[in-house]
């Protein structure tokens, strides 16, 4: 299974937030910490905070944080959510061109791949992420100072 860029920034960025819990975190702060665009976050910020993940603040003194706690933030949802686009083969969309659709088993085979890939991903929420054994040393590589 395959997850795009977007998707594994957003499940980053929830991470960061995880693990800084109730701090205001700004996108520039997450962007540096994982070394990538504060532009492309920017836009991944936006997405989240329409969909309730996380509650962005304008201002001097805004920021980003979690809109409800990591225990209530479902991967599978999450990724389900982000992924609803992402067609694994070209049978699945709408716009098939290929032949020995009408006959092929493949379509099956990965749609119950795919849904079984989905179910695992159900089991987990992001304080599975950021447990105990983890949530130290994520903290020491993304520099972020625990309260």
């Amino acid at each position: 299974m395959h997850i795009t860029r977007y998707t594994d920034y957003s499940l980053r960025v929830l991470i960061y937030l995880a693990i800084n819990k109730d701090q205001i975190t700004t996108i520039s702060t997450i962007a540096e910490s994982y070394a990538i665009s504060k532009n492309h976050l920017m836009k991944i910020v936006q997405q989240l905070n329409l969909k309730g993940y996380l509650i962005a603040t304008r201002g001097k003194n805004g920021g980003l944080k979690l809109n409800r706690a990591a225990s209530e933030i479902n991967i599978g949802a999450l990724v389900r959510e982000f992924e609803d686009g992402n067609k694994l083969v070209e049978c699945f969309g709408s716009d098939n061109q290929c032949v020995i659709t009408p006959s092929c088993q493949l379509k099956q085979i990965f749609a119950k791949a795919q849904e079984n890939f989905f179910i695992t991903l159900d089991d987990y929420c992001l304080a599975d992420l950021v447990d105990a054994n983890s949530a130290q040393q994520l903290s020491e590589i993304l520099a972020i100072e625990v309260a």
